[in-house]
């Protein structure tokens, strides 16, 4: 039954096509897409451009230079580099070129060196100005092709790059969601001990919850929720806490039309009073015996269409085989995070 529920709730997730099925550049972007947009939110470089520029520079990663050393963007030696290197044809015979020990370290790399004072220019372009950044890219010298440029720009039309700035922009956003200040998170903390006089239930004999205490709390995930008591429906909820009906459905997911009878939550049912995140604060969560994607949804707090993105899930592909899903990073086709996650967690990340 849940399993047709959040499907009937809009969230229409497509098989991931076989990499049979791609051109090498598609299979390129859906190998790396995420790691370009994690740099995007990371450093500000448009992850259209770091795609584009690592389709072109490391030959959709078929590259001599791309599998010998894990190079993606052609970067020099230069004076400071104190990393590996390996020698290359290039401009001239046998030039210098850094080598990563993966090749997420080579996005890593890419963004830290368009940090230099001699691309600082493109950082106060809009971060969604793909054109703007090519044809920058050029002028500051970063490649010696007359055509760089263009062929970019060319790329990330081809194959509607510009689509991940805007994932970019959102997981930016994101991040500062979770970096707020002290001082939000003791405001936060401060209306949560007033709220939670708001209204009063304690638990009876029959173990209901009754009027006497109700603790309206935030959950590890600083999303605020209270828990259902007997008896009460959302829109009895809402009147009780002063909100509207819908705010109540939209948070928790839950679908609602004119014919609809009035949701009750189960005794104890977590009610969010606030949207839930699109990212948790682990990176796993392990699905319970029976659990359904919107029940993990709840105890999370981590709604349900970011989950389904985050793990591929689809009509075809309902839960995990590794009953585990994702909660922070979008994972890769072989069910694993992000190559740099991994990097930096060692084996078991």
């Amino acid at each position: 039954m849940w399993m047709v529920f959040w499907l009937a709730m809009g969230l229409c997730v497509t098989a991931s096509a076989q990499p049979s099925d791609l051109t090498p550049s598609q299979q390129y972007i859906e190998r790396w897409a995420d790691e370009a947009v994690y740099q995007m939110a990371l450093h500000g470089v448009p992850a259209s451009i770091t795609l584009a520029q690592g389709i072109l520079e490391s030959g959709n990663g078929k590259s001599k230079l791309a599998l010998k050393s894990n190079n993606h963007f052609g970067i020099k030696c230069h004076s400071k580099w104190n990393g590996s290197r390996v020698y290359h044809d290039d401009d001239a015979k046998d030039e210098c070129f850094r080598a990563y020990q993966n090749a997420a370290e080579s996005f890593q790399d890419h963004s830290e060196f368009l940090k230099k004072p001699r691309y600082e220019q493109l950082f106060q372009l809009d971060p969604t100005d793909y054109k703007g950044w090519a044809k920058g890219l050029k002028k500051c010298g970063y490649a010696t092709n007359p055509k760089y440029a263009n062929q970019l720009i060319e790329l990330i039309n081809r194959n509607n790059l510009e689509e991940f700035d805007k994932k970019g922009l959102t997981l930016a956003a994101d991040r500062e969601a979770f970096a707020e200040s002290k001082q939000a998170t003791d405001d936060l903390q401060e209306r949560t001990k007033r709220d939670a006089n708001r209204h009063v239930f304690n638990q009876n004999k029959n173990g209901e919850l009754v009027s006497g205490l109700r603790s309206i709390q935030t959950s590890e995930n600083e999303i605020r929720y209270t828990l259902a008591i007997s008896g009460e429906t959302y829109e009895s909820l809402a009147k009780d806490l002063d909100m509207m009906t819908w705010q109540l459905y939209r948070y928790n997911g839950i679908e609602r039309n004119s014919k609809s009878a009035p949701y009750r939550p189960a005794i104890g049912e977590t009610v969010y009073l606030q949207p839930k995140r699109t990212r948790g604060r682990e990176d796993w969560v392990t699905i319970r015996d029976g659990e359904s994607i919107w029940q993990v949804s709840q105890r999370c707090g981590v709604s349900v269409r970011a989950l389904v993105r985050k793990n591929r899930l689809s009509e075809q592909n309902p839960l995990p085989e590794s009953q585990r899903l994702s909660l922070k990073w979008r994972i890769t086709p072989e069910g694993k995070l992000p190559g740099w996650v991994r990097t930096i967690k060692g084996p078991g990340g």
